[in-house]
């Protein structure tokens, strides 16, 4: 790998001192003014935690299993990334503004940054949480394909920058725990990555229950097939193959990968699951927030 490649500053900046994308901080004062709407659901996830997948599960949800009109158009486009905006390209803000109620909002973003209209208008959020391993080893193969981000360098290398928090988005520690304490004060659905694995059958129904939503088994169990890994990865409206090539490179990496719990076991020695054992030890100490290494 050439050392003459772009470094992290060339590709990242400061936002609310969190590492973000220079084009997403440009273009901030966009998602900060944005007006939400009461019926609005906002998925939040750190990347790579399930984000796709949560979202393909509410557009089926929304359009009552009907799977033809979950094909209409692709993911990134029925489930706006509401801070992508890259001038020329993609804007996550006039998406959504062209949308007509109710909208699913997609976000990466910490608590602290979420845009205001969204506590003001008391919208329905749902999070997903993944356990910290799995996520790191998801995102250092994100970052050789998604062709947004510097070269990830070594495994090794991925794996420090994700311990301290150099990676867009920032902390896969503070931003999982600063949204499990919001769940208190606000309407929101935390649920966990693993579980969603285990029995997703389960969370569907503990997502239709939070949003007042009542279903027959049979569209539940429709929802719960077109949801699976498999037939999404299958599915160009879902697997971002439709994404240009200079975006994202599938032939590096495709995007939906292994869709599975425990995976970092093939990716990490023993003496880096030490290390980061070690380190997660202290950062998560004190919290209530408990996650499964694997199923």
């Amino acid at each position: 790998m050439s050392s003459s490649k772009p470094s992290f500053s060339d590709y990242f900046g400061k936002l609310g001192g969190i590492p973000m994308y220079k084009k997403f901080i440009e273009q901030f004062h966009n998602v900060e003014e944005f007006e939400a709407r009461p019926d609005d659901l906002v998925i939040v996830t750190y990347p790579k935690s399930g984000t796709t997948w949560i979202s393909e599960i509410l557009d089926l949800i929304y359009n009552h299993g009907d799977v033809e009109k979950c094909k209409r158009d692709a993911i990134y486009k029925r489930v706006p990334f509401m801070e992508l905006i890259i001038p020329r390209l993609t804007n996550g803000v006039e998406d959504l503004n062209d949308m007509q109620s109710p909208r699913l909002v997609k976000k990466h973003l910490p608590v602290q940054l979420l845009p205001s209209s969204f506590w003001k208008n008391n919208c329905k959020m749902v999070y997903v949480a993944r356990n910290a391993n799995d996520v790191a080893v998801s995102y250092y193969y994100f970052y050789q394909m998604a062709k947004m981000h510097p070269d990830p360098g070594t495994w090794e290398e991925f794996l420090d920058k994700f311990m301290t928090g150099k990676v867009a988005f920032g902390s896969w520690y503070d931003h999982v725990k600063g949204w499990w304490e919001k769940k208190k004060d606000y309407c929101k659905l935390y649920l966990f990555y693993e579980d969603m694995k285990q029995d997703p059958k389960c969370e569907i129904q503990k997502l239709l229950k939070f949003l007042d939503k009542d279903l027959p088994e049979e569209t539940v169990d429709k929802i719960l097939y077109h949801s699976s890994f498999d037939m999404m990865k299958q599915n160009p409206s879902a697997n971002y193959t439709t994404m240009p090539k200079f975006c994202m490179d599938h032939s590096v990496s495709p995007f939906m990968r292994k869709g599975v719990s425990g995976d970092w076991k093939n990716q990490f020695t023993v003496v880096q699951y030490e290390r980061f054992e070690e380190d997660y030890e202290k950062k998560m100490k004190g919290s209530t927030l408990q996650f499964h290494s694997e199923i």
